[in-house]
């Protein structure tokens, strides 16, 4: 009884357990679900836009079609900012091209140091034993050749000491500086030098003797091609200056000559026979020179002028200036046919005297005149008195004159490239170039800072490479000096300017 009584409460207890569990499931399916959802956006809108000149609207419609056609649109980016804005930067770029704002406006983007250099120091040391004078140099016409004569500028006695003239080629692989490429032997002291203007082998040189010469450089045994000799046609004294003058022939040259006994002959070539013929002779007499209301002259001593001078006009074939040892300075004509009042002396041509106008002249013997090569009617003229004088061929007096040595000017010579600069030699030594578009007088840059006791005695500007320029001195060297861009570049308006001096009034 009691088992069964036992039996029956654990079974009641059991099924209350389970009763309690399936309520507590029945009550947990009655909960409602919760529902959740994730949702992540990354999608960015932008908008780029920029200009800096309106276009115009043709222009608009014509980028929209083009993007039409296109099967993928093309970014933004330079290259279609440079298509847009590239027709108003070519139209201002051309106003500025005309412009005028800036003229006369002086840059100096170098250094004063920067402005010359020298690349070579060119010697001959038997000549610089012998205490010889560089007396002349000149350019081949080809511009790599630099050939230079020996003399003296000094007094003495010294007419018949052999001499020498020297070329050296720039170009040349392993150029010796103190070992000249060719060396001539001459039997006088050289005193005038000028290479032929298309033939690079030919040079024609003065000497003390009154001798003229024509070397040819090609002929090494023996290079003298021509020579005039001592004859009643040749001159008697010192020859200062020779030049190329065309003949009536085109492709002809010969060779016109000054000296110090009031001479200029024209002569002519005959290289057949190895000798000169001459063409034309004119004599600068005293009596016949015109006097300018300026110009004041002397009526005593010798009936000739001595010329010291010479200078042929790049426009006009038919002139010729020459500069006296007196000072004078004269505008001469090849076609004069006044003769010239001086005994015959045996002549093969007659003398004619060429003087058709007369300059204010110096106060000292002319050593050098040049004519502009960018101004018909202009010239510049320097001697012992230390002025350049700036001329006008139209007018007596000078147009411009610069005090720039205390000492002689032995040559002045117009740029070949820049119209409004010239350059002067003197006798401290130094190559002074000066710029007539410059307020200051001062020289624009200076070649070599001068020696005690050494003269720069002769200057030529490179007109095949305006950048060189040789300059030779008394102590027998040849210095070969490369300017700057500055010097050698044309700037603008430069040649209106030029035009201005020649048309201003002489006082």
């Amino acid at each position: 009884m009691f088992t069964d009584e036992v039996l029956d409460s654990v079974s009641v207890q059991s099924l209350w357990r389970k009763s309690q569990q399936a309520a507590q499931e029945s009550k947990g399916c009655q909960t409602r679900a919760v529902h959740s959802a994730e949702a992540v956006v990354q999608t960015v809108c932008k908008t780029i836009s920029s200009t800096q000149t309106e276009p115009q609207d043709q222009e608009t419609e014509q980028l929209l079609l083009l993007l039409q056609n296109r099967d993928e649109p093309e970014p933004p980016g330079p290259r279609g900012f440079l298509q847009r804005v590239e027709d108003m930067v070519i139209r201002e770029l051309v106003n500025n091209a005309k412009s005028h704002a800036f003229d006369g406006l002086l840059v100096n983007w170098e250094n004063y140091s920067q402005q010359v250099s020298c690349l070579h120091c060119l010697q001959h040391p038997r000549a610089q034993e012998k205490g010889f004078h560089v007396t002349s140099v000149s350019w081949s016409c080809t511009g790599s050749v630099i050939a230079c004569a020996y003399g003296r500028i000094d007094d003495g006695d010294w007419s018949t000491e052999r001499s020498y003239v020297c070329t050296w080629n720039l170009n040349r692989r392993g150029l010796h500086s103190k070992q000249a490429d060719l060396v001539i032997d001459v039997s006088a002291a050289v005193t005038a030098l000028c290479c032929h203007p298309n033939q690079p082998a030919l040079i024609a040189g003065g000497l003390y003797s009154g001798e003229v010469v024509v070397w040819d450089t090609s002929r090494t045994h023996d290079p003298i091609l021509a020579q005039t000799g001592m004859s009643a046609d040749s001159h008697r004294e010192p020859v200062y200056k020779v030049a190329w003058v065309p003949l009536q022939k085109k492709g002809e040259f010969g060779v016109l000559s000054a000296s110090s006994g009031g001479r200029v002959l024209l002569w002519m070539v005959d290289s057949d026979q190895g000798r000169f013929v001459l063409n034309a002779a004119y004599a600068i007499v005293r009596q016949q020179v015109p006097h300018s209301s300026s110009a004041s002259l002397k009526a005593c001593g010798r009936s000739t002028v001595g010329v010291t001078s010479l200078a042929l006009s790049p426009w006009d074939a038919d002139t010729f200036l020459v500069g006296s040892e007196g000072g004078l300075l004269l505008r001469c004509s090849f076609s004069s046919q006044t003769p010239a009042a001086v005994p015959s002396e045996g002549q093969s041509v007659m003398l004619r005297a060429p003087a058709v106008f007369s300059f204010r002249p110096h106060s000292g013997p002319i050593h050098s005149i040049h004519c502009s090569p960018f101004h018909r009617n202009l010239f510049v003229s320097a001697g012992t008195d230390g002025q350049v004088h700036l001329h006008s061929l139209l007018q007596p007096n000078p147009l411009v004159s610069l005090r720039i040595s205390n000492s002689y000017v032995f040559q002045v010579q117009w740029s070949p490239t820049r119209p409004l600069v010239f350059a002067a030699a003197n006798g401290q030594g130094k190559v002074q170039i000066f710029d007539l578009g410059r307020r200051s007088p001062r020289a624009a840059a200076t070649i070599g800072q001068g020696d005690a006791g050494q003269a720069a005695t002769c200057f030529d500007f490179n007109c095949q490479n305006p950048h060189l320029v040789a300059v030779g001195k008394t102590d027998g060297t040849v210095g070969i000096w490369q300017l700057s861009t500055d010097l050698t570049e044309q700037s603008s308006r430069e040649n209106s300017q030029l035009e201005q001096i020649a048309n201003q009034v002489a006082e």
